[in-house]
């Protein structure tokens, strides 16, 4: 329950979050340094957003599988970028059962390794292919710096892998996949998002090709929301993955990774969240509806609780609350409620009763409505279909108010403090790392979608072809 109002956003913006992921009864830090405990409340989000995603990547092909926890240290040293980019945040594994192992075991950072072993074991024909998995799990990175659902040593997520017959099939897989996590980002979360490909500098350790969603937050920084990585052969290299083709020659299959995490969740909070506390897209949020019952005496009490259950029933097709809570008072539920971002709220008092109406009050704006108590379902549905419109376009708003084409160098520095920068960018790693070091603004990625012609690097002058998002990111 809450004690005490939330920092303001504007004043302390982590704080703000920190604060309101507790508070809201989302998650709770854990004994072991940088891990956390997903609390019913936040389980119950992330079981909706897993839902979302499960039901898209089943109606592309894809289907559920489940491995291994321990990988031997000798399958992540097969293939060399993908060990060296993931050497910092391995755990380790040496004694099991009292005695020192023979091969050190990690405990799982990501499955490319794993499971290419096995699919080298499983693939031996053209007819095996495509191979479409994904998996539900939880890896460990031993982060230095950990947030609650943005960074931790623990997380839970969904990786793709998939293998396949030729490159193109491949790459057609990863971009399919992005844009996949693009679809439900906007249509579920109501998360607007940029598709970009990585720079070199950025993609993923051992890939040739990354591409991610990034969105921006309510205090304009970025956030990497979901990647998806072309591996070429580099897997099918390290691990022997080949088949037969049609023509009986051995050739080496193409692979693909993607994954999104609870990560996603610290996004929802970022984008929609206000001073009062979470705002719930209604197609992921725990609860669409609390309904709460207001009276002062007996009479009233039975009154309103008998048409609060007559109302129950024909919301039965949502996910509701009726908050029957005797201890406290309806301003108390009211708060607590907002702070919990539901949606939205239905009260049913003694005026309400003697009228046949309830009275309904959205969490996305201020103000109450009153609608008839019959007809209430297709009200809510047209309401909670409104909510989760206004909320993406109220981000999308945010984001466009928040990206600017800066002239020059020097603007560019100014605009990258509290804003992303879409400018022109040579390419080049030198420059790239140049303006981390100067703005602390890294690259987010070249957008899919190009304006197209040529201009000149916003830091170097040099010819360019791409344009670049640079923000400061989580």
């Amino acid at each position: 329950m809450p004690e005490e109002r939330l920092p303001s956003r504007s004043e302390n913006f982590s704080e703000w979050y920190n604060q309101l992921v507790l508070k809201a009864e989302l998650a709770d830090y854990a004994p072991v340094r940088g891990t956390m405990v997903v609390r019913p409340y936040g389980w119950a989000l992330w079981e909706n957003i897993t839902a979302a995603l499960d039901s898209r990547f089943k109606a592309t092909g894809h289907v559920n599988a489940a491995f291994p926890l321990f990988i031997p240290m000798s399958f992540l040293q097969k293939e060399k970028d993908h060990v060296e980019g993931f050497s910092p945040q391995l755990a380790v594994v040496t004694i099991g059962g009292g005695e020192e192992l023979e091969e050190p075991l990690v405990v799982r950072p990501t499955s490319e390794t794993i499971i290419g072993h096995m699919y080298a074991k499983w693939i031996e024909s053209y007819r095996d292919l495509p191979v479409l998995i994904n998996v539900w799990n939880s890896v460990v990175r031993w982060e230095l710096r950990t947030k609650l659902f943005l960074r931790t040593t623990e997380f839970y997520w969904q990786e793709g892998h998939t293998a396949h017959a030729t490159a193109e099939e491949a790459k057609a897989e990863t971009r399919q996949m992005l844009e996949v996590y693009a679809d439900f980002a906007e249509n579920e979360a109501a998360v607007p998002v940029v598709m970009v490909r990585k720079s070199e500098s950025e993609k993923f350790a051992g890939g040739v090709n990354s591409y991610s969603i990034e969105a921006m937050m309510g205090d304009t920084r970025a956030l990497q929301a979901g990647t998806s990585h072309y591996l070429g052969e580099n897997f099918a290299k390290a691990f022997s993955i080949r088949y037969l083709d049609r023509d009986n020659t051995l050739q080496y299959v193409s692979t693909t990774s993607w994954g999104l995490s609870t990560r996603f969740v610290g996004a929802i909070i970022m984008v929609h969240g206000d001073d009062q506390g979470l705002v719930l897209p209604p197609r992921l949020a725990p609860f669409q509806i609390v309904i709460v019952p207001i009276h002062k005496n007996e009479e009233q009490r039975r009154a309103v609780l008998e048409q609060t259950e007559a109302i129950r029933q024909s919301l039965g097709d949502f996910r509701l609350k009726v908050d029957d809570r005797e201890e406290v008072t309806p301003g108390f539920k009211f708060n607590d409620w907002e702070m919990r971002g539901v949606p939205l709220r239905v009260e049913i008092g003694p005026k309400d009763v003697e009228q046949g109406q309830v009275t309904l009050a959205r969490r996305d704006e201020k103000g109450r409505t009153h609608t008839p108590a019959e007809g209430v379902a297709e009200v809510v549905r047209a309401t909670l279909d409104e909510i989760q419109a206004n909320m993406l376009t109220k981000a999308r708003e945010f984001m466009r108010e928040n990206t600017h084409d800066p002239a020059d160098y020097a603007e560019f520095q100014e605009v990258v403090k509290a804003g992303w920068a879409d400018v022109w960018w040579c390419a080049e790693a030198d420059c790239e790392a140049k303006i981390k070091q100067e703005t602390k603004a890294t690259n987010r990625g070249i957008p899919l979608d190009q304006t197209g012609g040529e201009g000149v690097c916003i830091r170097c002058g040099d010819p360019a072809r791409e344009r670049a998002i640079f923000a400061r990111a989580y």
